[in-house]
């Protein structure tokens, strides 16, 4: 069973490749983004929670995000294995995580960090702005304090993962193509 978890900063192009490896790997991707969507869409108990944080402009706690995910990985234990896309935050959810995957008789594979200089991601997520819908996505003020939030509490859960020799560093700059052969190179090791 392989569990990955795509990590990188906001605009690194773990969306585009956590597809493509979904694909090759038989994998299943969990979002964060898609949990909350279809947590909230569904109207269920922890999307109910999620929706009072996030009315009032407030983070949604880490047991709000971390029982998403569990409901998740419960629903789908028969997969070969897991891509975690957004998740973990921070270091309280990469130990949830764990958890998690021990009760499974499981453990993370490896973490995998796009690498994507500041610049380069001010510039893709602008032009992602063009067609997202997103206003954050067009707002290079937000883009840069985005990134420093990721830099500030979601980067050292790369440095949790680092002692156990399970956090891998891939070049995130090239085509689609060139940067999937780079993190397929580093998957097939585990």
């Amino acid at each position: 069973m392989i569990n990955l978890i795509l990590f990188g900063p906001p605009g690194s192009g773990k969306g585009t490749q956590a597809t493509k490896l979904v694909e090759k790997y038989e994998l299943l991707h969990i979002s964060t983004g898609d949990l909350f969507r279809y947590e909230m869409g569904n109207d269920t108990p922890l999307g109910k929670k999620a929706k009072e944080y996030i009315s009032k402009g407030e983070l949604v706690p880490d047991e709000v995000t971390i029982g998403m995910l569990v409901n998740k990985v419960i629903a789908n234990p028969d997969v070969k294995g897991y891509i975690f896309d957004g998740y973990p935050r921070n270091i309280d959810q990469a130990e949830a995580l764990d958890k998690i995957l021990a009760e499974m008789g499981t453990e993370v594979s490896g973490l995998i960090s796009l690498q994507v200089d500041d610049e380069e991601i001010v510039k893709r997520i602008l032009n992602r702005g063009k067609t997202s819908g997103r206003s954050d996505d067009n707002d290079e003020n937000i883009i840069r304090n985005r990134i420093e939030v990721y830099k500030g509490e979601t980067r050292p859960v790369f440095d949790f993962y680092a002692p156990r020799d399970k956090a891998f560093e891939v070049d995130g700059i090239g085509s689609i193509e060139e940067i999937f052969d780079r993190l397929c190179a580093r998957i097939d090791q585990f």
